[in-house]
């Protein structure tokens, strides 16, 4: 095997593996990674949920809208194997209507051996995935927010490198008299511009709908997104050989659910269950917190901190820290 080949595959399978259980499917699949911990604890892929926060717009940019002007936020979560996946946003309003955010991110998936084609090791090296961007978000009424984002891609594996760009479209409601949002969302709209081998790899497009809505008189605040809605085949998900996806799993496979409960204007707990995820790992043969995510947070005037677990993968769980600072 050609050793370009070779090196690819390694640290393709390498990236694989991290991703094990991750919803969605196709290459780049670091662009459905959660920065924010609160979203992570309400399983992962929160599209509704409307806090001062700088790194609440990574999957909807429409909700930046909601973010005080000159916040920089930073993230930091243990992945499998010793990955790490880490980012930095800053966002900045323009008047009454306008913001803008810029962000960066990065898996480390650590030191890989190098070898060749007889599987001799010759040395290692380092993969990585890195995505830089920026969003923009306007304040169409009172009560409704439109954004775009867009995400360029970077992966780099010994030595090699491909590269996608991809662009995020996000629409939100917001009554606060109500605690009720409902947002729209076009994620990871984009292409690949160039390979490691000349192969097409296509960006994991979704078409996303949320809804959160706070009950009256209670703590509590329900969440509810719909993910992946233009692919309903069953081919599209995985499923151990020999085994049917009934359509009510198929359905459920959609879904992420999660909680709130607020017990200040300052503090929060959440937990959530991602349908998706929790198949996946469940097939690979993981049973224990399969889909399962909980989180806590804190939101001061200026600072923010909030802190969340997950699992992606079979071998481990996952930690993801957020903090945040408004100048």
């Amino acid at each position: 095997m050609p050793m370009k080949k070779t090196i690819v595959l390694t640290a393709g399978l390498c990236a694989a593996l991290c991703m094990s259980g991750q919803e969605l499917t196709g290459a780049y699949r670091v662009l459905n990674m959660p920065l924010s911990s609160h979203v992570a604890a309400l399983g992962g892929a929160g599209i509704s949920l409307v806090e001062d926060s700088p790194w609440v717009g990574w999957f909807n940019p429409s909700l930046y809208a909601s973010v005080s002007d000159r916040s920089l936020g930073l993230s930091a979560m243990t992945y499998a194997d010793g990955s790490v996946w880490a980012g930095a946003q800053y966002v900045k309003a323009f008047g009454e209507r306008h913001t803008a955010a810029f962000h960066a991110a990065a898996m480390n998936y650590g030191e890989q051996d190098e070898t060749d084609e007889q599987g001799h090791v010759l040395g290692q090296f380092s993969p990585s995935d890195v995505v830089i961007g920026g969003a923009y978000s306007y304040l169409l009424s009172e009560r409704w927010a439109g954004g775009a984002a867009v995400k360029g891609v970077f992966s780099s594996y010994g030595g090699y490198s491909a590269a996608a760009v991809s662009f995020d479209l996000g629409l939100n409601y917001f009554d606060p008299d109500r605690d009720l949002s409902f947002s729209l969302a076009l994620r990871n709209v984009g292409a690949q511009f160039s390979s490691f081998d000349g192969r097409t790899q296509r960006v994991p497009f979704s078409l996303e709908a949320g809804y959160t809505r706070g009950l009256e008189h209670t703590p509590l605040r329900f969440s509810i997104t719909a993910t992946d809605l233009t692919h309903w085949k069953k081919s599209d998900f995985y499923t151990p050989e020999g085994e049917d996806l009934s359509f009510g799993k198929l359905l459920l496979n959609h879904l992420v659910v999660g909680v709130d409960v607020v017990l200040s204007e300052q503090f929060y707990l959440a937990a959530g269950y991602n349908f998706r995820r929790a198949h996946e790992l469940k097939a690979a043969g993981s049973a224990h917190g399969a889909g399962l995510t909980l989180g806590a947070g804190l939101n001061m005037r200026r600072f923010r901190f909030g802190a969340s677990y997950a699992k992606y993968h079979v071998s481990t769980s996952s930690l993801l820290f957020n903090v945040g600072y408004t100048f």
